[in-house]
């Protein structure tokens, strides 16, 4: 049996309509493409079982915590941080753990009370930039603090890589180190990426302990989660000969559990619970101080570092468990909800091909609603992620529009249309060579910027499938030097954007897939003759 393209060529190539309905065809197609469908979305959301290092009888060292909602970030004006959530969070990071790092002292004065509520210790840190006003405030309210709570404040971190944005300088640094020193009883360090201890050894003598912050993914040369556990595990052993007697913190590390693959570090809520689980084990069968990196998602994270920036955390925006520290973890936990998406995309192929106009039609029509179903579903999982701004949002509403016209286009091709079906495919068959262009400009400006500023873009490999296979499969009349011209951006594209995310990872790949599909659709349609 062949499923070919032949099923989508222009109406004078096809088959003519069957006197007889193709029942068994079109229900074998059909339980095909529900089986797809539905194994697409439990693959996806399948659980995976992992030993577990948290549990009501073990609590875990540190966590990172900022007490922003989903919908604030430090950037708001005003700055309103509710009490209510604070209390709330630290409540339920009790159960898991035994103190939390804070990075700034601006609105967090009922932390302490707070934390001594629920039996928690505090690393307290001020927020140390270029503005020495802000800077010097910032100081003041971390002694006081400080000095105010002895009972809970375990240690004090005066800057939270600063040195990595170049705000002040190794020297002004100490002098504000020696400053809080000289007036708390806390031990004093400051925090920053492992490299920068190096660049400014004149740091390390001014503190009780170096705090270095070891994230796997951030790294020059991203790797697995396997090879990211060893690197930690080197570095760390590294600066405990190199700055012994003092004690070494390991002050951040964690994995994201979204966003675009780099190398071969693919994030993903399986991936986030493998390297913190595994790290966790390691570290304290080694002894290390360690505080992980954070507590909750921080959305506001992703419009400086992309869709990845925001889902760092142990639970999610909304304060529920992401499954990182104990029991099953799903990468996509509520697949069912897009499973039942898709269910409804598939059904509104059918309904509207209606009556097909061959055998090879009835087996294709439910392919392609399975099709439509994964690929426009995984969009809108990865847009649900990735999507930051109004310009952005209104990106993914224009795309997820050109993919059901595209849908309705392919799907009334398929059948023995009569009646509205026939004035419908009509109309988009007037206008298909525009929705092939706009899904060619598309993919032009997206292989731009992940060819000239990929790093914190995502794939959106899952976007264009249906275009792109449906226009490969039947090309259309098009604008021919405006479709030449993105031919050639999407192609030549291809080799560099592979290059410089490495051949070893599998979402360059995917989008190299794709953008060879589309390159050969808008070539096919390139020697289609008007008429």
């Amino acid at each position: 049996m062949q499923v070919t393209c032949a099923a989508l060529l222009p109406d004078g190539l096809t088959m003519p309509a069957t006197s007889r309905f193709p029942f068994f065809a079109y229900l074998f197609a059909c339980l095909l493409g529900l089986f797809a469908l539905g194994g697409f979305w439990y693959g996806l959301g399948k659980p995976v079982v992992l030993p577990d290092v948290a549990s009501a009888t073990h609590k875990l060292q540190c966590a990172s915590y900022t007490p922003f909602d989903k919908d604030q970030s430090p950037f708001d004006v005003p700055f309103n941080l509710r009490p209510e959530r604070m209390d709330a969070d630290l409540a339920l990071l009790a159960k898991s753990f035994e103190c939390i790092r804070t990075y700034s002292m601006t609105g967090l004065e009922a932390v302490p009370d707070l934390a001594r509520k629920h039996g928690l210790k505090l690393m307290i840190g001020a927020w140390v930039n270029s503005n020495p006003v802000d800077t010097a405030k910032e100081v003041d309210l971390l002694i006081a603090s400080a000095n105010a709570n002895a009972d809970v404040v375990t240690s004090v971190i005066v800057g939270n890589e600063t040195l990595l944005r170049k705000e002040i300088t190794g020297a002004q640094l100490v002098k504000l180190i020696d400053r809080v020193k000289s007036q708390v009883k806390q031990p004093v360090t400051y925090a920053d990426v492992w490299e920068f201890w190096q660049k400014h050894p004149e740091v390390a003598p001014a503190v009780d302990f170096i705090t270095i912050h070891l994230l796997p993914y951030w790294e020059d040369h991203p790797s697995n989660i396997d090879v990211a556990l060893s690197q930690v595990a080197s570095v760390r052993r590294s600066f405990g000969s190199m700055f012994a007697p003092k004690d070494v913190m390991i002050g951040e590390t964690g994995w994201p559990s979204e966003g675009r693959q780099r190398k071969t570090a693919l994030p993903s809520r399986v991936n986030e619970a493998r390297f913190i689980r595994g790290f966790v084990i390691m570290a304290e069968q080694q002894g290390w101080h360690y505080n992980l990196i954070e507590a909750f998602d921080q959305p506001w994270k992703r419009a400086s570092e992309g869709a990845v920036g925001g889902y760092w955390g142990l639970f999610d925006a909304d304060r529920q468990d992401k499954g990182v520290l104990a029991g099953p973890v799903s990468n996509v936990p509520y697949w069912s909800q897009w499973l039942a998406v898709g269910g409804l995309i598939f059904l509104g192929t059918l309904i509207l091909g209606g009556r097909v106009r061959s055998t090879r039609a009835a087996l294709v029509l439910p392919l392609l609603g399975a099709l439509a179903a994964c690929s426009i579903g995984a969009w809108g999982d990865l847009a649900r992620v990735t999507t930051r701004f109004a310009s952005e949002w209104l990106w993914v509403v224009l795309l997820t529009a050109l993919n059901l016209l595209v849908l309705a286009h392919a799907a009334l091709t398929l059948s023995a249309r009569t009646g509205w079906r026939e004035r419908a495919f009509n109309f988009l068959e007037r206008r298909a060579g525009w929705w092939l262009a706009a899904a060619g400009f598309a993919a032009a400006v997206t292989m731009l910027e992940l060819v000239f500023d990929p790093r914190y873009r995502s794939f959106p490999s899952v976007a264009f499938i249906l275009p792109a296979l449906v226009y490969l499969c039947r090309p259309v009349s098009v604008p021919r030097r405006e479709i030449a011209l993105l031919t050639f951006i999407i192609g030549a594209g291809i080799a560099p954007q592979l290059y410089q995310e490495g051949l070893q990872n599998q979402q360059a790949w995917g989008w190299a897939l794709v953008s060879v599909m589309m390159v050969a659709a808008l070539w096919r349609s390139l020697r289609v003759r008007k008429g």
